[in-house]
């Protein structure tokens, strides 16, 4: 994630049925990417070793959308929000719980994190679909959207996976990969199957 990303996740930002569930389908505008997302996950990768995740398609190198794992600014607990966006083109192909898997592997083999968690719109079936494939449950009902101050008014639904239960599912294995996903230098880029 650098500063010359801004146009990338500008234009994905752009599409209203892509930010729907967002901002009531709002554009970011690019002054809020530069100034504030991009400084963001830069520090946390540097502080902490999470945050935004650019996807490319492996096969043709077009951007295809993010993953991102952050500590969240309203806790102080071990915990880290995942979150993702994908192009319209590329929904419906299972790269978002793919990507969020290869993701939450890093935060309970590499981080302290007790807790990943990810909200969303309770009519955005599809987002909570990937979370209940990536085996979080249902943790909150209708948390009011000022706790997250993104200017999108409504109530949004919280799921959780809690590090014992992972570990319950999962046994970690060496620092090879087994999936389709791959981190790429730099850190912050992850390529896609086509």
């Amino acid at each position: 994630m650098a500063p010359a990303d801004v146009a990338l996740l500008g234009g994905l930002d752009s599409d209203r049925e892509v930010m729907r569930f967002v901002s009531g389908g709002a554009p970011t505008p690019d002054s809020a990417i530069a100034d504030w997302v991009i400084p963001r996950s830069q520090s946390q990768f540097r502080e902490h070793g999470t945050g935004l995740w650019v996807a490319f398609d492996r096969r043709t190198g077009r951007f295809v959308g993010w993953v991102w794992l952050r500590l969240p600014r309203h806790s102080a607990l071990p915990e880290l929000e995942l979150s993702y966006r994908l192009r319209r083109e590329s929904w419906h192909r299972g790269l978002a719980t793919e990507a969020s898997t290869a993701l939450i592997r890093v935060a309970f083999i590499a981080t302290d994190t007790e807790r990943v968690f990810a909200s969303t719109h309770p009519d955005n079936v599809r987002s909570q679909r990937v979370m209940q494939k990536l085996g979080m449950r249902l943790a909150a009902e209708n948390l009011q959207r000022e706790q997250f101050d993104d200017g999108f008014t409504g109530r949004d639904v919280e799921y959780e996976l809690l590090r014992h239960d992972w570990h319950r599912n999962h046994r970690p294995t060496g620092a090879g990969t087994t999936g389709r996903h791959r981190l790429v230098s730099p850190p912050g880029t992850v390529e896609m199957p086509a």
